[in-house]
């Protein structure tokens, strides 16, 4: 018996407008591929996450708006998916996630159902290691490859889930920074990709982040206050997964 059965886990990190405070959201997403299990019942009691400003001990936080419950993961095959959570998060990285198991975790083999034991993620969680700095401004894609030909474990007639999951982590977009002198320019910020634009403002500091841009060329407008001029600066490249640095815009 193989199968192979993926859960996708979308992180989105944006910036808030008005005072660039950055926030995190994250969406999970499962989805499966076809395999030999008539089926494989997974109970989700819940997820959490690290964040690297942390301590392993204290640092793990629950997450908000999980759809709890029990999973046919044979469901969501060909193509189909379901979201798990989509929920915002405090802001910082995240290093790992964890997924509480529940007791309702059983396999399904010519018909017959039988109980699989979670141990270890019923007590601690299904920890998982990202692997990669998460830059503010940045849209992630985690892939979360879940193998159940070595996850689901058989001795004599007892079965037993020990999740085997191989994380793969994935930038989807860029963003901009830079910034304003003097803070009095105080202006609007517009990022111009072909008929495209996204709007922020700088910070008390001065310092502005446009996050999740596509690839491509900007022209990036700077609408400031009456008492200055604005400026437009042209050519500005977004590369996935980095963040372009403009300096100091000055005034």
């Amino acid at each position: 018996m193989k199968s192979t059965i993926k859960i996708l886990a979308i992180l989105l990190l944006s910036i808030g407008c008005s005072d660039s405070e950055v926030t995190q959201r994250i969406q999970i997403r499962l989805t499966d591929a076809p395999g030999d299990y008539d089926a494989v019942y997974v109970d989700i009691a819940g997820i959490e996450y690290h964040l690297s400003t942390g301590n392993q001990s204290s640092g793990w936080m629950t997450m908000e708006n999980v759809n709890a419950g029990v999973y046919n993961l044979l469901d969501f095959s060909n193509g189909i998916d379901t979201v798990l959570a989509d929920t915002e998060l405090s802001s910082g990285k995240i290093s790992q996630i964890r997924f509480i198991l529940g007791n309702n975790n059983s396999v399904v083999i010519d018909g017959v159902e039988y109980a699989m034991s979670t141990p270890s993620a019923q007590t601690s969680g299904l920890k998982l290691n990202l692997h990669a700095d998460i830059l503010e401004g940045i849209t992630y894609k985690v892939l979360l490859d879940f193998d159940a030909a070595r996850s689901v474990v058989q001795r004599g007639g007892n079965f037993s889930l020990k999740p085997t999951i191989r994380v793969v982590s994935e930038a989807q977009n860029g963003a901009i920074t830079g910034t304003i002198n003097p803070v009095e320019a105080a202006p609007a910020i517009y990022a111009i990709l072909n008929e495209d634009t996204v709007t922020t403002y700088s910070d008390a500091e001065g310092y502005f982040l446009i996050g999740n841009l596509d690839a491509g060329t900007y022209s990036i407008l700077f609408d400031a206050d009456s008492l200055y001029n604005d400026q437009e600066v042209n050519g500005v490249e977004v590369i996935i997964g980095e963040i372009t640095d403009m300096g100091v815009i000055e005034f």
